[in-house]
């Protein structure tokens, strides 16, 4: 509707006697009166202050608080990926600390065993060498008694048998001096 007021109003000239008044009658030509537009300017301004406290303020206040929000959250991940990465190379620390002293107790485990192996071996040894030893002088022991056993045995029989020969042919005299020869190199044997 006001476009056509505006067509008509540039086809007719208007001769303003001031600024003014030339102000006022375009507004009149177009159908606008000022009394409207200052009620219409301080409803606008209501409207404005009343829209900033209630609902523009509280927003950009929202925003805000959520940007910060957001700031700080942005703020703790980077800081707790910090913190993680750290966590990790300390847990890889670790763990190669605790690997290493693992492989240093089994080296230190087959160490003290091989020494307990030698350890035992060794005595082993010594109590074998031991017996031995005691079984040799106990061989030795019963060769010697075996042996003793043997020669009277054996000087007992020659005697035996020499007394039974000589018995027939010689005289006492004899048979006391070959009994007595006899048992002189048995003896000596």
């Amino acid at each position: 509707m006001t476009l056509p007021l505006f067509f008509a109003a540039a086809t007719q000239p208007v001769a303003p006697s001031g600024p003014i008044e030339g102000l006022r009658q375009t507004f009149e030509h177009f159908g606008v009166e000022p009394k409207f537009i200052l009620f219409q300017l301080i409803s606008f301004l209501i409207v404005l202050v009343v829209l900033y406290k209630f609902a523009i303020k509280p927003v950009t206040a929202t925003m805000e608080e959520r940007t910060k929000k957001i700031e700080s959250g942005i703020k703790y991940a980077e800081e707790m990926q910090a913190k993680l990465a750290a966590a990790q190379q300390e847990s890889t620390a670790i763990a190669k600390k605790a690997h290493a002293e693992a492989a240093r107790l089994v080296d230190e485990a087959r160490k003290t065993a091989k020494e307990f192996l030698d350890k035992q071996t060794q005595e082993a040894t010594a109590q074998a060498s031991e017996v031995l030893g005691k079984a040799r002088q106990a061989i030795e022991l019963e060769h010697k008694k075996m042996l003793a056993d043997a020669r009277s045995e054996i000087a007992r029989l020659v005697v035996s048998t020499t007394e039974r020969v000589l018995a027939k042919k010689l005289t006492e005299a004899d048979r006391a001096a070959y009994l007595d020869t006899a048992s002189r190199e048995l003896t000596n044997v």
